[in-house]
Protein backbone atom coordinates (compact mmCIF):
# COMPACT_ATOMS: atom_id res chain seq x y z
CA UNK A 1 0.00 0.00 0.00
CA UNK A 2 1.24 3.89 -0.92
CA UNK A 3 0.64 6.35 1.71
CA UNK A 4 -2.42 7.58 -0.22
CA UNK A 5 -4.40 4.20 0.19
CA UNK A 6 -2.67 4.19 3.68
CA UNK A 7 -4.62 7.72 4.54
CA UNK A 8 -7.73 6.45 2.90
CA UNK A 9 -7.99 3.74 4.70
CA UNK A 10 -7.57 5.65 8.03
CA UNK A 11 -9.81 8.01 6.94
CA UNK A 12 -12.65 5.34 6.46
CA UNK A 13 -12.01 3.36 9.25
CA UNK A 14 -12.07 6.35 11.58
CA UNK A 15 -15.94 7.29 10.24
CA UNK A 16 -16.45 3.46 11.03
CA UNK A 17 -15.09 3.88 14.86
CA UNK A 18 -17.20 7.55 14.64
CA UNK A 19 -20.25 6.32 13.57
CA UNK A 20 -21.21 2.78 14.17
CA UNK A 21 -23.04 1.71 16.91
CA UNK A 22 -21.13 -1.19 17.32
CA UNK A 23 -17.83 -2.73 17.27
CA UNK A 24 -16.35 -5.99 18.00
CA UNK A 25 -13.16 -7.01 17.94
CA UNK A 26 -11.79 -10.45 17.75
CA UNK A 27 -8.27 -12.95 16.76
CA UNK A 28 -8.60 -14.70 13.72
CA UNK A 29 -5.16 -16.34 13.60
CA UNK A 30 -5.15 -19.56 11.84
CA UNK A 31 -8.52 -19.52 9.63
CA UNK A 32 -8.28 -20.63 6.43
CA UNK A 33 -9.50 -17.91 3.68
CA UNK A 34 -12.68 -19.99 2.83
CA UNK A 35 -13.23 -19.64 6.68
CA UNK A 36 -12.93 -16.24 6.74
CA UNK A 37 -14.97 -15.84 3.42
CA UNK A 38 -17.41 -18.25 5.26
CA UNK A 39 -17.57 -15.39 8.27
CA UNK A 40 -17.67 -12.39 6.20
CA UNK A 41 -20.55 -14.02 4.59
CA UNK A 42 -22.61 -14.98 7.39
CA UNK A 43 -21.83 -11.40 9.00
CA UNK A 44 -23.36 -9.25 5.77
CA UNK A 45 -26.16 -11.62 5.94
CA UNK A 46 -26.62 -10.62 9.48
CA UNK A 47 -26.30 -6.99 8.78
CA UNK A 48 -22.27 -6.53 9.87
CA UNK A 49 -19.49 -6.15 8.20
CA UNK A 50 -15.87 -7.46 8.57
CA UNK A 51 -12.75 -5.40 8.30
CA UNK A 52 -8.77 -6.78 8.65
CA UNK A 53 -6.13 -3.99 9.06
CA UNK A 54 -2.86 -3.63 10.01
CA UNK A 55 -2.95 -2.84 13.63
CA UNK A 56 -0.97 0.52 13.35
CA UNK A 57 -3.41 1.75 10.85
CA UNK A 58 -6.18 0.98 13.19
CA UNK A 59 -4.72 2.47 16.18
CA UNK A 60 -4.30 5.49 13.81
CA UNK A 61 -7.72 5.57 13.13
CA UNK A 62 -8.67 5.52 16.52
CA UNK A 63 -7.00 8.38 17.79
CA UNK A 64 -10.03 11.15 18.65
CA UNK A 65 -13.02 8.94 18.31
CA UNK A 66 -14.84 8.04 21.53
CA UNK A 67 -13.92 4.47 21.20
CA UNK A 68 -10.11 5.14 21.56
CA UNK A 69 -9.81 2.69 24.63
CA UNK A 70 -9.86 -0.29 22.67
CA UNK A 71 -6.77 0.37 21.26
CA UNK A 72 -4.61 -2.21 23.22
CA UNK A 73 -6.69 -5.03 21.87
CA UNK A 74 -5.27 -4.39 18.49
CA UNK A 75 -2.38 -6.71 19.12
CA UNK A 76 -1.56 -9.98 16.85
CA UNK A 77 -4.49 -10.79 13.63
CA UNK A 78 -7.10 -9.20 14.71
CA UNK A 79 -10.73 -7.75 12.77
CA UNK A 80 -13.30 -5.75 13.48
CA UNK A 81 -16.94 -6.59 13.05
CA UNK A 82 -19.07 -3.92 13.11
CA UNK A 83 -23.06 -2.42 12.50
CA UNK A 84 -24.88 -0.05 13.52
CA UNK A 85 -28.04 -2.43 14.59
CA UNK A 86 -26.24 -3.02 18.61
CA UNK A 87 -26.70 -7.11 18.16
CA UNK A 88 -26.23 -7.87 14.35
CA UNK A 89 -22.04 -8.04 14.56
CA UNK A 90 -21.99 -9.28 18.14
CA UNK A 91 -24.56 -12.12 17.16
CA UNK A 92 -22.37 -12.91 13.37
CA UNK A 93 -19.02 -13.32 15.48
CA UNK A 94 -20.36 -15.08 18.40
CA UNK A 95 -22.31 -17.51 16.30
CA UNK A 96 -19.32 -17.88 13.94
CA UNK A 97 -16.62 -18.32 16.92
CA UNK A 98 -18.76 -20.97 18.73
CA UNK A 99 -18.53 -23.00 15.56
CA UNK A 100 -14.81 -22.41 14.88
CA UNK A 101 -12.23 -21.86 17.82
CA UNK A 102 -10.23 -20.05 15.57
CA UNK A 103 -11.77 -17.02 16.03
CA UNK A 104 -11.15 -15.58 19.54
CA UNK A 105 -13.47 -12.36 20.74
CA UNK A 106 -11.69 -9.82 22.34
CA UNK A 107 -13.89 -7.43 23.29
CA UNK A 108 -15.61 -4.21 21.40
CA UNK A 109 -17.61 -1.15 21.84
CA UNK A 110 -21.21 -0.10 22.01
CA UNK A 111 -21.16 3.73 21.26
CA UNK A 112 -18.54 5.24 23.90
CA UNK A 113 -18.59 2.20 25.99
CA UNK A 114 -16.08 -0.59 26.16
CA UNK A 115 -17.17 -4.62 25.81
CA UNK A 116 -14.96 -7.08 27.07
CA UNK A 117 -15.52 -10.39 26.00
CA UNK A 118 -18.55 -11.45 28.48
CA UNK A 119 -20.13 -8.29 27.12
CA UNK A 120 -19.75 -8.87 23.66
CA UNK A 121 -21.34 -12.44 24.27
CA UNK A 122 -24.14 -10.60 26.70
CA UNK A 123 -24.60 -8.16 24.00
CA UNK A 124 -25.26 -11.13 21.26
CA UNK A 125 -27.89 -12.96 23.02
CA UNK A 126 -30.31 -9.96 23.14
CA UNK A 127 -32.86 -9.93 20.34
CA UNK A 128 -32.14 -8.35 17.08
CA UNK A 129 -34.05 -5.37 16.50
CA UNK A 130 -36.05 -6.71 14.03
CA UNK A 131 -37.39 -9.41 16.28
CA UNK A 132 -38.16 -6.35 18.54
CA UNK A 133 -40.12 -4.84 16.52
CA UNK A 134 -41.62 -8.29 15.47
CA UNK A 135 -42.88 -8.90 18.96
CA UNK A 136 -43.98 -5.18 19.24
CA UNK A 137 -46.10 -4.96 16.60
CA UNK A 138 -47.45 -8.56 18.01
CA UNK A 139 -48.33 -7.22 20.97
CA UNK A 140 -50.43 -3.76 19.53
CA UNK A 141 -52.09 -6.33 17.28
CA UNK A 142 -52.76 -8.66 20.08
CA UNK A 143 -55.59 -6.17 22.15
CA UNK A 144 -57.49 -5.23 18.60
CA UNK A 145 -57.61 -9.35 17.38
CA UNK A 146 -59.05 -10.12 20.81
CA UNK A 147 -61.59 -7.10 20.53
CA UNK A 148 -62.41 -7.87 17.08
CA UNK A 149 -63.30 -12.03 17.78
CA UNK A 150 -65.29 -10.91 20.77
CA UNK A 151 -67.46 -8.98 19.01
CA UNK A 152 -67.91 -11.23 16.57
CA UNK A 153 -68.70 -13.87 18.95
CA UNK A 154 -72.50 -12.78 19.52
CA UNK A 155 -73.15 -12.68 15.79
CA UNK A 156 -72.06 -15.76 15.29
CA UNK A 157 -73.97 -17.26 18.28
CA UNK A 158 -77.60 -15.42 16.46
CA UNK A 159 -76.67 -17.02 13.27
CA UNK A 160 -75.75 -20.48 14.43
CA UNK A 161 -79.20 -20.22 16.50
CA UNK A 162 -80.97 -19.05 13.54
CA UNK A 163 -79.98 -21.53 11.55
CA UNK A 164 -80.63 -24.63 13.95
CA UNK A 165 -84.23 -23.32 14.19
CA UNK A 166 -84.74 -23.14 10.00
CA UNK A 167 -83.36 -26.60 10.00
CA UNK A 168 -85.98 -27.55 12.45
CA UNK A 169 -88.55 -26.25 11.04
CA UNK A 170 -87.52 -27.83 7.26
CA UNK A 171 -86.52 -31.47 9.28
CA UNK A 172 -91.07 -30.88 10.49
Amino acid sequence: MDKAQKRELVTALNEVFSNTGVIVVAHYSGLSVSEMTEFRSRARDAGARVKVAKNRLVKLALEGTEVSGIAELFTGPTCITYSDDPVAAPKAAVNFAKENEKLVILGGTMGAMALDADGVKSLASLPSLDELRGKLVGLVQAPAGKIARVMNAPAGKLARVFSAKGNEEQAA
